[in-house]
C-alpha cells in the first residue's frame, strides 16, 4: 500500500490495494486504519466492490446504521443511498459544512462512501480538519469555549422542508442532542472543534461570567457559534476530492467536516454510504 498525502491539513490518496482484500487481511486493515488516524480521509480509486464487500469492509470498523431520512439498500442494510436525480427538481438541496449524525446522542466513527455515478465534471466533497480548526483558534476564544455546550438537531436540518406534523414526529423520534463545544478525540487524546451546520445554539452560554445583562445573550451567543462553524470555511484546514464511479472516501467523523458541492445539475450524481456508530463526544 502506498500512502500519497494530497495537502499539508488533510487527506491521502492510498493506491496498491484492494479494499475487499482488507475484509479478511488483519494486517492491511489494521495499516489502513492507523493511516485513517494519521490522515483523517483517505481516498482510493478502482475499487470495483460489491455492495455487500462494501458493507463488510466498514463493520471491520464497527456496526453500521441506517439513516432516518436517506433511504438504504433493501439488501444491505446500513448502506445508505444518497442518489441525486435531475428529474427531482426539488431533490436538488445540497449541503452545508457538518459531521454526520452529530444530532444522534452517539454521531458516526466514520464513513465510507463509494461514488456509483457522477457528472463528468463537477459533484466534489470537500473535508476539513476540525483538530486543527481547533488548534490554530486564538487562546482567548479557546478560554471562552472550553466549557461550552451545544444542541444538534434533525429537526432544524432534515426536518426543516417537512410538513409540521412529520417535523414533529422526527423530533420526538431524535430528540436533540447536546455535546461539548469542544470534543476531545477519545483514540487520538486531540481536542476537535465540535459545531456544525447541525448546531442551533449553546446550551449554557447565559452565565454571568459572559452576560451583563440579557440583551447580551442573543448577539453574543449567536455571534460566536456563527464564528466557530465558519472555521470549517478556511480553504488551509481543507482538501477537495474529485469522483470517478468506483472512487472511495474513508473518513474519521470524529475530527472532520465535509460538505458536498451542489455545481452540477442536470446531471445524475449517486453515491452509497455505510456510516459506523460512533461513541458519545466527551
Amino acid at each position: 500500500m502506498r500512502v500519497e498525502q494530497l495537502t499539508c491539513a488533510i487527506g491521502a490518496e492510498l493506491t496498491g490495494v484492494n479494499l475487499a482484500d482488507a475484509i479478511h487481511d488483519d494486517g492491511l486493515f489494521a495499516e489502513i486504519r492507523a493511516t485513517l488516524l494519521k490522515h483523517r480521509v483517505l481516498f482510493l480509486r478502482d475499487q470495483n466492490i460489491s455492495r455487500a464487500e462494501h458493507v463488510a469492509f466498514a463493520r471491520r470498523f464497527g456496526e453500521l446504521e441506517d439513516h432516518p431520512v436517506a433511504g438504504s439498500d433493501p439488501e444491505n442494510p446500513g448502506l445508505v443511498r444518497i442518489y441525486k436525480n435531475p428529474d427531482q427538481p426539488n431533490d436538488r438541496y445540497e449541503n452545508a459544512w457538518h459531521a454526520d449524525a452529530t444530532w444522534r446522542e452517539a454521531p458516526q466513527f466514520g464513513a465510507v462512501l463509494r461514488c456509483v455515478e457522477c457528472p463528468p465534471v463537477g459533484g466534489d466533497t470537500m473535508w476539513a480538519n476540525m483538530a486543527l480548526a481547533y488548534e490554530k483558534l486564538p487562546e482567548h476564544v479557546k478560554a471562552q469555549i472550553a466549557d461550552l455546550r451545544a444542541r444538534h438537531s434533525i429537526e432544524a436540518s432534515f426536518g426543516a422542508a417537512m410538513p409540521i406534523e412529520k417535523r414533529h414526529a422526527l423530533k420526538a423520534q431524535f430528540p436533540d442532542a447536546e455535546h461539548p463545544v469542544v470534543r476531545t478525540h477519545p483514540e487520538t487524546g486531540e481536542k476537535v472543534l465540535f459545531v456544525s451546520a447541525f448546531t442551533t445554539h449553546f446550551t449554557n452560554y447565559h452565565t454571568p461570567e459572559r452576560v451583563r445583562f440579557g440583551q447580551d445573550a442573543n448577539p453574543g451567543a449567536g455571534d460566536l457559534l456563527r464564528y466557530l462553524v465558519s472555521q470549517a470555511y478556511i480553504p488551509e484546514y481543507q482538501v477537495r476530492w474529485r469522483w470517478k464511479p468506483n472512487s472511495i472516501a474513508i473518513w474519521d467523523n470524529r475530527s472532520t467536516q465535509h460538505y458536498a458541492v451542489m455545481d452540477y445539475p442536470p446531471c445524475h450524481r449517486k453515491m452509497e454510504r455505510a456510516g459506523i456508530i460512533g461513541d458519545k463526544p466527551h
